[in-house]
C-alpha cells in the first residue's frame, strides 16, 4: 500500500472516530428542564429551580383523561415511597381542564403532592408543547430531564430510575 492510500485510510478512520465521539456526546447529553414556575391550587408559586437537589416528576394530566386517572393511585404510592428521600411530584393540570374539576378531584382523592393549574398553557409549552396526557418528565437533581414518557408510566421502571438518580448513579 502506498503512502497516499495509507494517509487517506488513517484520515478516514480519524474522521469516523471523531464523528462517533460527537454522536455519542450528543446522544448522552441530558437536556435541561425549562425555567418555569408552578402555581399550586392554594396560589403558592414554586419555581422548578427552587427544587434543585431533588428528583422531580412532572406529570401533565387532566380529569377527563382515563389514563391519567388510572395512574393517579400509583403516582400517590410513588410520591409517598420516595418523598422523604428528596423526591417531589408535580401534577400539572392542562389548560383545558376546568379548575373546579381539578380542585374537586384533588380534594376527593387527597393528592399528597403539588397540583398546579396551567391556566394559559405556558408550562405545557415550555416542556415542548405537551398536548397528550398523561405526559411525564423525570428531572434529576441538577435540573436535567432524564426521561420523558408520553402515555401511562411503567412504574416498575420509573422506580428503578428514581432509585438510580437518588443514589447519583446517573
Amino acid at each position: 500500500m502506498n503512502d497516499g492510500k495509507r494517509t487517506k485510510i488513517i484520515l478516514l478512520l480519524i474522521g469516523t472516530i471523531v464523528l462517533l465521539g460527537f454522536l455519542f456526546t450528543a446522544i448522552s447529553q441530558k437536556s435541561k428542564a425549562p425555567v418555569v414556575t408552578f402555581t399550586t391550587l392554594q396560589g403558592k408559586k414554586i419555581s422548578l429551580d427552587s427544587l434543585r437537589g431533588k428528583i422531580v416528576l412532572i406529570n401533565f394530566w387532566a380529569t377527563s383523561c382515563p389514563g391519567c386517572i388510572k395512574e393517579m393511585p400509583q403516582l400517590i404510592t410513588t410520591h409517598t415511597k420516595y418523598h422523604a428521600q428528596d423526591y417531589e411530584t408535580i401534577a400539572v393540570a392542562m389548560s383545558y381542564d376546568p379548575p373546579n374539576y381539578v380542585v374537586t378531584y384533588t380534594e376527593k382523592n387527597a393528592l399528597p403532592f403539588i397540583v398546579s393549574l396551567d391556566i394559559n398553557g405556558e408550562i405545557a409549552q415550555a416542556f415542548g408543547n405537551v398536548k397528550l396526557t398523561p405526559t411525564s418528565f423525570l428531572i434529576d437533581k441538577q435540573g436535567n430531564i432524564v426521561q420523558r414518557t408520553v402515555g401511562e408510566l411503567d412504574f416498575a421502571k420509573l422506580h428503578i430510575l428514581i432509585e438510580e438518580n437518588l443514589k447519583g448513579a446517573l
